[in-house]
């Protein structure tokens, strides 16, 4: 196992960090059996890094118990997530953090996160709570040793975001595929040279790149190395880059967990040569010749007075064809801001075309979130969404009238 060092706390992290959320499943339920297995294979492995959440089902507790069991504790750096989701008021902060050193059988976090933060304003309600001071008071007594957040909102949220706080590391999706989705690179190029550690899920876009993948791509890849598995490809990409720490990986199987060892053992940074770097380029350009929407992800028509999140949008609906149907909506979901409190649907745009004028790609962008929102806000999912965004809208309300009766 290949290790790269953690710029604020020193830590020397496995550069394969593993993703808890999809531990193998019996009836529905984390297979305690087999996750025990996984979970000591990969430690003896070298795998140092292990990451979880609070509404990860009973990953907590399956993985504390393990931990435990086996008294590995201090031999891993554990990673779990605030449920901002669920905070309804400041001592939702102790009531969650408790629960959560209760299912992992331990006394601290290494690196804490605020899960999925999508807007500046959804951190802005969380300090108007008084999440800053929580956190210091955490760090003071050795509860939470590096604090951070996982991300799916847009890079305009995302530099704001990572300005608002001293943060330590950041969590943020990223892959060949998604250069310029959500924080995107020129994100993670910020984030980096502000001293934070920058940390990878969806390096393989939910299995995406690693299976099912069109023919043309696959024989791209095999004519340029017949060795290297398109899922292979896809994490060099990654760990060729300086910028990024570690990646996760969701493994649920011991193939899985094997052959993504077997990568990492051969990763470094810049180890990708010209004529590879050419393959990925011909791949990506191959994805997006299947694009309906010619969108690069420049982000010069952001910030949008409706508060839309143009890029994502069309690269939703891009996935949506190109990858498939379940991907390109979980894709528009996870980024339109549902848990800022704002109402960001597709259908409120009021055509000012101030986002047209910006786009050097001169894409009729006001025609093309109509065609977008027939695909990715389907009649029978507007119910849904709107239930969501009514739901954080409230408690925005709530939480800014608790904020003002405070002053």
């Amino acid at each position: 196992m290949k290790y790269r060092i953690d710029n604020k706390s020193k830590n020397k992290l496995s550069i394969l960090g593993y993703g808890c959320m999809r531990f193998p499943k019996r009836r529905g339920k984390f297979d305690p059996v087999e996750t025990e297995k996984l979970v000591l294979h990969a430690i003896e492995q070298g795998i140092n890094y292990f990451d979880t959440a609070y509404i990860y089902g009973d990953s907590e507790k399956v993985f504390g118990s393990i931990i435990k069991k086996h008294e590995l504790r201090n031999k891993i750096f554990l990673a779990t997530k605030m449920p901002l989701l669920l905070i309804k008021n400041k001592t939702d902060f102790d009531k969650y953090f408790n629960k959560q050193l209760k299912r992992l059988q331990t006394d601290y976090i290494d690196y804490y996160l605020m899960h999925m933060i999508t807007t500046i304003e959804q951190w802005e309600k969380m300090c108007a709570l008084g999440i800053e001071k929580w956190i210091k008071e955490k760090q003071k007594q050795g509860k939470i040793k590096q604090i951070g957040f996982s991300f799916h909102g847009s890079q305009t949220d995302f530099m704001k975001i990572i300005d608002a706080y001293n943060w330590d590391f950041c969590l943020i999706q990223y892959n060949y595929m998604n250069e310029n989705y959500q924080a995107g690179k020129a994100g993670m190029i910020k984030a980096y040279k502000k001293g934070m550690t920058v940390m990878i899920m969806e390096p393989l876009l939910g299995g995406r790149l690693a299976v099912n993948l069109p023919k043309k791509i696959i024989e791209e890849f095999k004519k340029a190395d017949d060795n290297l598995t398109p899922a292979a490809w896809a994490l060099n990409w990654l760990w060729n880059q300086k910028e990024i720490t570690l990646l996760l990986s969701g493994m649920s199987n011991m193939d899985q967990l094997e052959k993504n060892i077997e990568t990492a053992s051969n990763a470094q940074i810049n180890m990708l040569k010209k004529q590879e770097k050419e393959t990925i380029t011909k791949v990506i350009q191959m994805f997006r010749e299947s694009y309906k929407i010619t969108c690069t992800g420049c982000n010069y028509c952001m910030p949008c007075p409706k508060s839309i999140n143009i890029p994502a949008v069309f690269s939703s609906y891009n996935t949506y064809y190109v990858i498939g149907k379940i991907e390109g909506l979980k894709q528009y979901f996870m980024s339109t801001a549902v848990t800022s409190g704002k109402n960001v649907s597709v259908k409120n745009c009021i055509q000012c075309g101030i986002c047209e004028k910006a786009c050097p790609q001169n894409i009729k962008i006001i025609k093309e979130l109509k065609r977008c929102q027939k695909k990715i806000e389907p009649w029978w999912l507007r119910v849904p969404l709107k239930l969501v965004r009514n739901h954080f809208s409230k408690k925005a309300r709530i939480s800014g009238e608790e904020k003002t009766n405070v002053q």
